[in-house]
C-alpha cells in the first residue's frame, strides 16, 4: 500500500515538474494573470465553468477571487456559472446540457470579461459553445485542459494544457495553476 501511495504522489510531482519545465506554460499563466488584472481594473468580471470535478474546481477558484486568497481585501467580481441549480436544470431540460454555459454567458457576459473553462479532455461541448459565444462578445477565453487541448485548443485565447492524459493529475495541476493565478492577481492588483 505504501508503494502504491508513493507512486501516485510521484506521478503528481512528475506532471507538475513538466509544467515547471515548460516555458510556454509558465508564460501563458503569466499572460492570464495580466489579462485578469486588466479585466478587474476595467470593471469587468471573471467567470468560471466546468463539469464534475472541474465544476468543483471552477467554483473553488471563483471563491478565491470573490472571497480572498492571502490578503484581507475587497471582493473581486468572479463567479462560477453552474451554481444556480434552477437555471442549470431548466436550461438543460428545455434546451440541452450543451447550452447551459453559452446561454448564461450570452446573457450576462460583457466585452472585456474573462471566461475560464476547465475540462480535462478539452472536449466539453458546453464549454466549447460558451467559448464560441464569448468570442462573439469579445470576452477573453482561457482554457485549462489536458495534454492535447482537445477542441478547446482552437477556441481558447489562452490555453494551459497540462502535459498529462490522467484526469486526477490534470485536475491537481489545474488547481495549482489556478492558485498561482489567484495569488499573483491578488498581489499585483492590490499592490
Amino acid at each position: 500500500m505504501k508503494e502504491k501511495i508513493a507512486g501516485i504522489i510521484k506521478s503528481s510531482i512528475e506532471v507538475k515538474q513538466q509544467v515547471l519545465n515548460s516555458t510556454e506554460l509558465i508564460d501563458t499563466i503569466g499572460k492570464i494573470v495580466d489579462v485578469t488584472i486588466k479585466a478587474f481594473k476595467s470593471g469587468n468580471r471573471i467567470y468560471f465553468c466546468g463539469n464534475g470535478g472541474s465544476a468543483a474546481d471552477a467554483q473553488h477558484l471563483a471563491a478565491e477571487f470573490s472571497g480572498r486568497f492571502y490578503i484581507d481585501r475587497k471582493a473581486l467580481p468572479a463567479e462560477a456559472l453552474h451554481c444556480n441549480t434552477s437555471y442549470l436544470t431548466a436550461v438543460a431540460n428545455d434546451y440541452s446540457y450543451d447550452m447551459v454555459y453559452s446561454r448564461i454567458i450570452g446573457g450576462i457576459g460583457d466585452e472585456g470579461d474573462v471566461l475560464i473553462g476547465l475540462s480535462t479532455s478539452g472536449n466539453s461541448g458546453n464549454i466549447i459553445k460558451a467559448f464560441e459565444v464569448a468570442r462573439e462578445k469579445k470576452i477573453v477565453t482561457v482554457g485549462l485542459t489536458g495534454k492535447s487541448g482537445g477542441k478547446m485548443k482552437t477556441v481558447s485565447d489562452y490555453l494551459v494544457n497540462i502535459p498529462s492524459t490522467d484526469t486526477p493529475r490534470i485536475q491537481e495541476s489545474h488547481i495549482m495553476a489556478g492558485h498561482i493565478i489567484c495569488q499573483l492577481v491578488e498581489e499585483k492588483y492590490f499592490a
